[in-house]
């Protein structure tokens, strides 16, 4: 894989990973906020109920993969053909 194609793959799943982990983050904080002030359970449910959450995860999971999956098989020969 060229070298260039390789970058832009990974840039766009590292992108990926980011956006989930700062949406998981600013869902956990939210629901720590919302519980703090006293608004309760209801508010809270609605991150969950609207999905949020699990496609936060779901993003990052599939990032992940990414990641891994071009590091496995196209690291070595992105380098090879930068070389080559």
């Amino acid at each position: 894989m060229k070298k260039e194609l390789y970058e832009m793959l990974l840039s766009s799943a590292e992108a990926d990973k980011k956006k989930a982990l700062l949406s998981l983050k600013y869902i956990e904080e939210d629901a720590v906020l919302n519980n703090s002030v006293g608004i309760g359970d209801d508010a809270t449910a609605g991150f969950y109920t609207n999905n949020n959450a699990e496609d936060a995860l779901r993003i990052l999971v599939d990032a992940d993969g990414r990641i891994n999956t071009l590091g496995k098989y196209f690291k070595n020969k992105s380098k090879r053909q930068l070389n080559g």
